[in-house]
């Protein structure tokens, strides 16, 4: 039980990271965002609802499709992924107590920190390995039924994101096309070290119930 707190925990610290740094980007928008929030803020402008409810209709939608390719790939943390991102954005949003646009370098600045957020807690979540978000496991699930690389599903999944997103009149601009080559080696140094030091929590965890069984034995 003691273990399955840890890496819920981890989870959910991480998706609330993850959240936040949405949330900075969106506010600065107009250098651009992340492929699939250019689809999500293309949406809002043109249908309304909430930027979050559009992220939860998407993974919710592909879940749904991942579900019929590869059950291997959905969990229970899959679906709160779907959810809780959407929600922990609005919430942010909503809170309104994130620095605005000022059209000024500060925005780059700003941008900047929000992929770094990004990065660190997309790594923090996915470390806790109770399931892939669903957007991962939607390509990664495309890739295995194809056999194709998944480096190669996700370069067309993500462009045909984001010439949708862009036709419905989303945010693209210089760091829509940078957000990767930022985002991707700070994900990958967070999951690296966070899976590692949660695997050090669970050995030690089984070592200390050993000696503890051996001790009443």
């Amino acid at each position: 039980m003691a273990l399955a707190s840890i890496r819920w925990s981890f989870f959910v610290v991480g998706l609330i990271f993850f959240s936040f740094g949405i949330s900075v980007t969106i506010n600065v928008q107009h250098l651009g965002i992340h492929p699939w929030d250019v689809l999500n803020v293309g949406l809002f402008e043109i249908f309304g609802f909430t930027i979050g409810t559009w992220n939860i209709v998407f993974g919710i939608t592909l879940i749904i499709v991942s579900w019929i390719l590869d059950k291997s790939y959905i969990k229970l943390g899959t679906f709160l992924n779907a959810f809780l991102v959407g929600m922990f954005v609005d919430l942010f949003l909503w809170l309104d107590f994130l620095p605005e646009a000022s059209h000024s370098w500060t925005d780059a600045i700003l941008m900047g920190i929000g992929i770094v957020v990004m990065g660190f807690g997309g790594g923090l979540y996915n470390a806790a390995r109770v399931g892939s978000g669903p957007r991962d496991g939607f390509m990664l699930s495309i890739s295995d039924k194809l056999g194709a690389p998944i480096g190669r599903v996700r370069i067309i999944t993500e462009s045909s994101v984001l010439v949708l997103g862009l036709i419905l009149g989303g945010p693209v601009f210089i760091f829509t096309f940078i957000f990767t080559f930022i985002q991707s080696p700070i994900f990958q140094f967070t999951f690296l070290r966070f899976e590692k030091l949660i695997n050090q929590i669970q050995a030690k965890h089984h070592e200390k119930h050993l000696t503890s069984s051996r001790a009443s034995g």
